[in-house]
């Protein structure tokens, strides 16, 4: 807790618009945020009111003892991550955590997998028979079928470096040699969405889904909300299978014969909390993290279409 008696939250990535605008919500809800990001240069760390810490990246060897080191002298009550490639190390910090009070909402190592892996992901979905674009690893291009429209992109990571689109197999073998270790996937056509998701650990999610109306660099930055129950059940089937916990977010394909979830569920805050119907599901995130017993009531927010 901070000298006033307010909850301290810490806010990992807040140079990334998910980690941004988590802050910058948690912040006119009274909470006292905590900002972390490896770029001293991340607007994140110049919100008004803000405390500021530029830490070192989750890849480095010093990240555990440096993280746990802020929380002991900051006192936040709870932790949220907004990038993914921390949660590998966050897992494993969970207990030290958890013994200096900071409250955290983690997926397991299967969830972190798929949130961090492409081909783990298509692999959970198919697995729970849920419909998902066909998807093929380099050594299996032999049974990438000739006529069908591809595109190569790296195996882990975000946005839209490295993505390259072909429509033969030949093709996209010669892609598969830039793109870093790489996956082929069948490129579906449709009306792309994305769903801004609170999973519970109780295996229930609140979500808002947005059209992607305007992309650049593979991020939605103009959206409408929109309400499909079809597209929220099976965002939710998506959720189930791959073990999601917390903030998240998940990409789908509408298409005239039915739904694609598209990429993986990407960990980040809802967002964007501007949007009247994004604040419920950010303020149950902030209200869940210090520490209510209660499991956060996702039959509760606004979520309002044509937004």
């Amino acid at each position: 807790m901070s000298s006033a008696g307010r909850s301290r939250i810490m806010v990992t990535g807040v140079g990334g618009a998910p980690g941004f605008d988590l802050a910058v919500s948690l912040l006119k809800r009274g909470i006292d945020v905590i900002g972390l990001d490896a770029d001293p240069l991340a607007p994140g760390l110049l919100i008004p009111g803000i405390i500021p810490r530029v830490t070192t990246s989750a890849d480095s060897p010093g990240y555990p003892g440096e993280l746990l080191g802020l929380c002991g002298e900051l006192r936040p009550v709870a932790l949220f991550s907004t990038v993914e490639h921390e949660l590998p190390a966050l897992i494993r910090m969970r207990h030290d955590l958890a013994g200096l009070g900071v409250r955290t909402w983690l997926p397991d190592v299967g969830g972190a997998r798929a949130c961090l892996d492409k081909a783990a992901f298509c692999a959970a979905l198919v697995r729970d028979g849920l419909p998902v674009p066909r998807t093929w690893l380099p050594h299996e291009i032999a049974q990438v079928p000739d006529g069908v429209p591809l595109v190569v992109k790296p195996r882990y990571g975000w946005g839209s470096k490295g993505v390259y689109f072909c429509t033969e197999r030949r093709q996209a073998a010669v892609l598969c040699e830039l793109a870093p270790d790489p996956v082929i996937q069948e490129r579906v056509p449709g009306r792309e969405f994305t769903a801004d998701c609170l999973a519970g650990r109780d295996g229930r999610a609140s979500l808002i889904l947005r059209w992607r109306l305007l992309v650049k660099g593979g991020l939605s930055v103009v959206s409408a909300t929109f309400g499909d129950e079809e597209a929220a059940g099976l965002v939710r089937r998506v959720l189930a299978a791959i073990g999601a916990a917390g903030p998240c977010c998940v990409q789908g394909i509408i298409r005239d014969d039915g739904l694609r979830p598209r990429v993986p569920a990407r960990r980040s805050g809802p967002r964007p909390p501007r949007s009247a119907g994004h604040r419920g599901t950010v303020g149950r995130a902030g209200r869940q993290a210090p520490g209510q017993a209660c499991p956060p009531r996702h039959d509760r927010g606004r979520r309002r279409p044509g937004l």
